[in-house]
Formats: structure tokens, C-alpha cells, sequence
């Protein structure tokens, strides 16, 4: 077929083009963490050149062409020299990449029991000698893992680790890591704010954008292994077998690069079109009167489109759905279970080995007083009742990915389904592409958070991976912050956080600062003022971020609809401005009362995590005004009263992103110009935009503060 042809056309001229773009161009930051940049250091260049003589791989499937495109490009642009293709494992520094399958060299070097347990993905990298001489073998089980263990050796180089007496084992710790793409048919992307979608889907099937390559190539370097390609809030018209087509084609883009494609399905695709009427999203693109997943017509309708995707993509991953949530359509239109729905599209999946990611973003007002609540009011009750292949999927906290969350309470309480824990890459309530906010220390403090669920270490990592209730399907999601802008993520430092979401989905063990370290080294160059100081910057940027918007648990209190700026600056003040709802300032005081006393959200929470939070004395102050309403007299552990401490914070986080605009410009003489110029003028506006946040809440917050009690009628 011409396109398999095509495909490899493109494998061979995107790596060209790539280099060649980037050689002839100022940086752009289109190259991300794959630049390659030479090696300066004249003694780990020398230890690399003698490390590295000879590539020693068998094989010639379209990963096996991409790994040699990689080193070959790679390795020249590093070394400053070309480094041959070769045939005997002998030669003195020989790379010798290879599976037990395909590498008589791994044979010999008897690495099939230690590659046993490594799965398909898993790799190893190892110093050996074969006869007197030395080399080093990148091995794995199957192609996709000797990829992963080639972008894990470059980076090595990149970040001028030793070569010296390897001996890295690696799998990843998750299952499924898969990036969620917010993106319209129309080219538009929900909560996206680095351009338009990269799916260029009217050029779709017949021309193919060089950039998918790319895309792909990014993500097999950090180990990220699917992709949802369109939004949640799904248009049926993806199922349409025009669409499917398209799907196809970046499906078989994707594949060498061991990712796998899953789609975004509105639980109403069934119905005719007639049922779609001005404002709702009910209107389908079948010819049924209804989508009850109970109904024999509507199962056997899934069953054959799910039939009709398997045709065109044989490893398709599965659906991802969002039902009975915003407006979306779901079971519960027709008096069903969220059970009833995930399971009529498992069974449809089923003989294909596909899944279901069914969202728990629910938060029906009829639920529950407290919106926090709903979503384990809703699912709770239905662990055990879902079909092995579903998992559901929350959100890292209870509300809607605000700045800082106590970790959702679904997380350890429904033993007998897997979760896929869902993070969000794009910055819908941290700045977008404006603001520099390094999401590693958010996520880590997730994953580390302890729900003693089975008592103490059982973290939201270990309920994650598997370890706690013995899954044998486990995921992560990330909402990707990736548009077609040139720099793929509208702000250089926005990559950090794709970068990051990579590296801890596939190891949730490795410290915010070693993924920083990696990133701004491959990124940035080897600088030690630069590392050291971009380190400073990234790490504190995420705490400085909650101080400027909301500090001390304070939550949801950003503009409507936009969520960017404070919601009193839109509500131009008014003291019964609708967040009031969240916060809760009054003359008495500030938070939302969620003790036993309040709405007894603390009550979804195991024993001892309950008992910390619902005791104003021991709640961990990050959480304070999360799970409690307190006075504004109250002393804080600071000495000072919550008022006091307050402002404190507020002032404190805009002078964070003061002191990082002053630290930026000192780099001024050892950056690119123009990578210079881009973050400097995205600092100066997060500089006001911080200050507009400080003043406007402080001065609502104050007015709320001296408010007259009114008395109860």
C-alpha cells in the first residue's frame, strides 16, 4: 500500500528536516528536550567518543528504522561526528542494540533472564565486555522497549551522566500513560492555549503534517504510550467512518513509536441527527430513537461500529467518556447506571482488547449540597459492578484541578475497580500559557499523599500502580497543553510540565527536582548559572502560583468560564460575588466547612486522614480553609492571625514571581536571544497578572471581612 511507502518516507526526512530546521533557525523552542546540543565538556566528550564507535542493530521493522535515524542523528549532532552503522559486536565500543529475538550478540550475553520480567516495554542498559573489549547493549523484550531504553542512553549523554559501568533496569510503573487531547473537529482546542489543534483533519488521510513525527517522537522519548485525540466533550461525528480514515492514518504514524490511539465517544452517537436541537449535544449520528445502553438495538449499534474501528485499527486502545456530566448525554438520561453504560461499551471492546476510561467528573446538585462530595456519592456505590476492562476515571481532587486539592476521596475506596488517576498538563486554573508554574512538586504531593486506605503507605501512587488492591490494569491521563503553536505549548516552560508528566508516569518515584534538572539541561544547555538557577525558579513556582491566587485551601475563586483572573475583578467586586459559594467570607470568617459540623465531606476520607483534616488544630494548613470556615482573629502557626497570614501569603507569592522575572534577566548573556525574549515577556505579564490577583482578592476578602453581620430572619 502506498501509504506504508509514504510512512516511510516520512520516517526517513522528518529526522533531516528536523536537524536541519533546528541548525538553521534561533532556537524556537520547537526542538523541546530533543535538541542534541554538542557536547562541550572536552573530557565527557572524549569518554563518550570512545564509549560509542560503532551501532551494532539488527532488525528492520519501522521502530527498528526509527532507532537508527535517532542514534545516527543523534550521536553526530552530540559527538560532533559520524558514528557508523556496524556488524561486528566485537569492535571496541560498540552500541549494540538488540532483543533476544533478533541480536545473536544478546543471545550470547545471556540477558534473557533478566529481561523476563522487563514485559515489552521494559529495557535494559548495561557496560559489558565482549571478548577484551567493551561495549554497551541496549536490550529489551521487544522493539517498543529498546526505543525506550535509546531515548533513556541519549539522555544520559544530554545530561553528561557517566557511560561508565551501566547497569540501568527499567519498567514503567503504570500500565497506560496516556496524554488526553481536548481537541475540536473544528481545529479548536478546550482549555488549550498554545493555538489550534495539531489534527489537521481536513488534510486527513492524504496529507500528512511532518509535525505528527515529531509530536510522536516527543512522546516515545518519555514514555508515553497513547494518545485521546479528541475532546471530552465529544462530537459524535469522530465515529463517522470518513473520520475513522483519518484516525487510521495517524494510528499508523503512531505505531512504531508504541502509541496507541483511543477516542473521546459521546454516549448519544446512536441516535439520528434529528435529535440534535439548538444548545444540547444529544443529537447523534446513527438512526435510533434512543442511546438506553440497555436497549438490544443500541448495544448491537456500538457492538458494529466498535466492530467497524477494529477494521481500520487493529490495536485501537478504546473510549474515553465523559456522561451525565455539563450537559453531556448518559446513561442516567434513561434511568441507568453509570455501571450499565461503561459496561455496554466493554462488552463491545471486549473481543478486541480495548478499554473504557469512564470520567467521574460528575457533580449533580441533587447529589449533594457539596460539590466536592458528588463524584464519590455517585461511584462509590458501584465498585465491583464494572466490567474487568473499565476503569474509572477521577480527577486528582474532589473539585476541578484548582491550584492546590486534598486528594479526591475515590482514591482508595473503590478496591475493586481500577482508577486512572487524571492530572491536567494545560494550565486552565494556573495562568495558561502565560505563567511559569512547574507542575512536577503538584503532582508529586499528590502521588505521595497517604489515604491509609489499607493503613499507612497506602499512597494515591501505590492505589495508582497497582500495588495496593493487586490491578492488573493500571493508567494515568494527562490533559495535554500541546497546540500547533511553533514551541508546541505556547510558554517554553509549560514543555516541563509535558516533559514531567512523561517521566512520572512512567516512574512516579523520581524526585521534582532530578525531572527539572533533566529538562533544563537538554532544554537550556549545561550553564551551571543557568541550571542552578532556572532550578530556583521552576521549583518554588507552583507554591508562589497558589500564594498569588489562593492560598491556605482557598479554591475555585477564579473568573467564570475563563478561569483566568480573579473572579472579584470580573464580578467588579460585588460582595455577593458567585464563589461565595466556595470561600465563604463572612464578618466571622473565611472557608468552607466541610467537618462533621459542616457538610462532612471529611467523612469520605479513611479514619485517620478524616480525623487530621475535621480537628482545626492538626488540619495541615495548605488544606485549612479547604475543610473549614475559621475566624479571621484565629493565630496561625506563624503567631500571626489568619488575616495577617493571609495578606502574608498573597504578598509573598507575587514577590516569588518578582524575584523570577530579576533571576531571568541575570541569565540575559547566556540564553538564546530569543528564548530569552519570549519567557521574559511572559514573566512581565505574570508579574501584573499576580499583583491584579493580590489586590483584587485582598480588598474583596477585606470588604467581606468588615461586612455587618446581617441577622438571621
Amino acid at each position: 500500500m502506498w501509504w506504508k511507502a509514504w510512512n516511510k518516507f516520512l520516517l526517513t526526512i522528518g529526522f533531516v528536516l528536523s536537524f536541519i530546521l533546528g541548525a538553521a533557525r534561533a532556537d524556537d523552542g520547537y526542538g523541546l528536550w530533543l535538541k542534541y546540543r554538542p557536547i562541550d565538556d572536552a573530557q565527557k566528550l572524549r569518554e563518550y567518543r570512545e564509549a560509542v564507535t560503532t551501532i551494532i542493530i539488527q532488525g528492520n521493522s519501522d521502530t527498528a528504522n526509527i532507532i537508527r535515524a535517532e542514534l545516527k542523528n543523534a550521536l553526530k549532532a552530540l559527538l560532533g561526528r559520524e558514528i557508523p552503522l556496524g556488524r561486528d559486536p566485537r569492535a571496541a565500543g560498540a552500541l549494540v542494540v538488540g532483543t533476544p529475538r533478533n541480536s545473536a550478540a544478546v543471545r550470547r550475553m545471556g540477558l534473557s533472564s533478566a529481561l523476563q520480567h522487563l514485559g515489552r516495554e521494559g529495557y535494559l542498559l548495561k557496560s559489558t565486555k565482549l571478548g577484551d573489549r567493551r561495549s554497551i547493549v541496549i536490550a529489551a523484550n521487544d522493539d517498543t522497549g529498546l526505543l525506550y531504553g535509546v531515548f533513556r542512553f541519549l539522555r544520559l549523554m544530554q545530561t553528561h551522566e557517566s557511560l561508565a559501568d551501566l547497569n540501568v533496569v527499567a519498567r514503567p510503573r503504570i500500565q497506560y500513560r496516556i496524554l488526553d487531547h481536548w481537541d475540536n473537529l473544528d481545529g479548536s482546542v478546550e482549555r488549550g492555549y498554545a493555538g489550534k489543534s495539531l489534527w489537521k483533519w481536513a488534510d486527513l488521510p492524504d496529507r500528512v503534517d511532518p509535525r505528527y513525527l515529531d509530536y510522536a517522537r516527543a512522546n516515545a522519548s518519555i514514555g508515553i504510550n497513547g494518545a485521546v485525540l479528541n475532546n471530552v466533550n465529544a462530537n459524535p461525528a469522530i465515529l463517522k467512518t470518513e473520520f475513522l480514515k483519518k484516525v487510521a492514518r495517524l494510528a499508523d504514524l503512531f505505531r512504531p513509536y508504541g502509541i496507541r490511539v483511543f477516542l473521546s465517544v459521546n454516549f448519544a452517537s446512536p441516535l439520528s441527527a434529528r435529535f440534535a436541537v439548538e444548545g444540547n449535544r444529544k443529537g447523534g449520528i446513527g438512526d435510533l430513537d434512543t442511546a438506553d445502553p440497555l436497549d438490544p438495538g443500541v448495544r448491537s449499534w456500538w457492538r458494529n461500529k466498535t466492530d467497524e474501528i477494529y477494521r481500520h485499527i487493529p490495536d485501537f486502545g478504546g473510549f474515553l467518556v465523559k456522561a451525565n456530566s455539563e450537559g453531556m448525554p448518559g446513561p442516567q438520561d434513561y434511568s441507568r447506571t453509570h455501571v450499565d453504560g461503561a459496561n455496554m461499551l466493554a462488552q463491545a471492546l471486549a473481543p478486541h482488547h480495548g478499554i473504557v476510561m469512564w470520567r467521574a467528573f460528575v457533580y449533580d446538585a441533587d447529589v449533594d449540597a457539596d460539590r466536592a462530595k458528588r463524584s464519590y456519592k455517585e461511584f462509590v456505590p458501584l465498585d465491583g459492578r464494572f466490567s474487568s476492562n473499565v476503569f474509572v476515571q477521577p480527577k486528582n481532587g474532589p473539585i476541578d484541578f484548582q491550584p492546590r486539592e486534598p486528594v479526591q476521596p475515590l482514591f482508595g475506596s473503590m478496591p475493586k475497580t481500577p482508577l486512572m488517576l487524571e492530572l491536567q498538563i494545560t494550565q486552565e486554573y494556573l495562568g495558561h500559557s502565560t505563567h511559569l508554574v512547574y507542575l512536577a512538586p503538584m503532582w508529586k504531593e499528590y502521588f505521595e499523599f497517604d489515604t491509609y486506605a489499607a493503613g499507612k503507605g497506602s499512597t494515591l501512587a501505590a492505589i495508582v500502580d497497582g500495588t495496593i488492591h493487586n490491578h492488573a490494569m493500571t493508567g494515568i491521563a494527562g490533559v495535554a497543553n500541546i497546540g500547533d503553536d511553533r514551541n508546541w505549548c505556547g510558554h517554553l516552560f509549560a514543555q516541563a510540565n509535558w516533559y514531567a508528566f512523561g517521566r512520572l508516569a512512567w516512574d512516579h518515584t523520581l524526585a521534582a527536582d532530578q525531572i527539572a534538572d533533566e529538562w533544563i539541561r537538554m532544554t537550556l544547555g549545561d550553564d551551571g548559572t543557568v541550571l542552578g538557577t532556572v532550578k530556583r525558579m521552576m521549583l518554588g513556582s507552583w507554591e508562589a502560583c497558589i500564594n498569588y491566587m489562593t492560598p491556605l485551601g482557598l479554591h475555585h475563586i477564579m473568573q467564570p468560564n475563563f478561569h483566568y483572573g480573579p473572579g472579584p475583578a470580573h464580578d467588579k467586586g460585588r460582595l455577593d460575588w458567585t464563589s461565595v459559594y466556595y470561600h465563604r467570607a463572612d464578618a466571622a470568617g473565611i472557608g468552607f466547612d466541610r467537618t462533621s459540623r459542616g457538610s462532612d465531606a471529611v467523612g469520605q476520607y479513611f479514619p485517620l486522614v478524616r480525623d487530621l483534616f475535621e480537628n482545626i488544630d492538626t488540619c495541615p494548613e495548605k488544606y485549612l480553609l479547604w475543610f473549614h470556615h475559621v475566624p479571621w482573629e484565629r493565630r496561625m502557626q506563624s503567631g500571626e492571625t489568619l488575616w495577617t497570614e493571609l495578606r502574608r501569603r498573597y504578598f509573598e507569592g507575587t514577590k516569588y514571581v518578582e524575584e523570577m522575572l530579576a533571576e531571568w534577566q541575570t541569565l540575559e548573556q547566556r540564553l538564546d536571544p530569543d528564548i530569552y525574549r519570549h519567557v521574559k515577556t511572559r514573566l512581565d505579564k505574570q508579574k501584573i497578572d499576580s499583583a491584579v490577583w493580590r489586590d483584587t482578592c485582598l480588598d474583596y476578602f477585606d470588604k467581606r471581612r468588615q461586612a455587618t453581620v446581617s441577622s438571621p430572619k
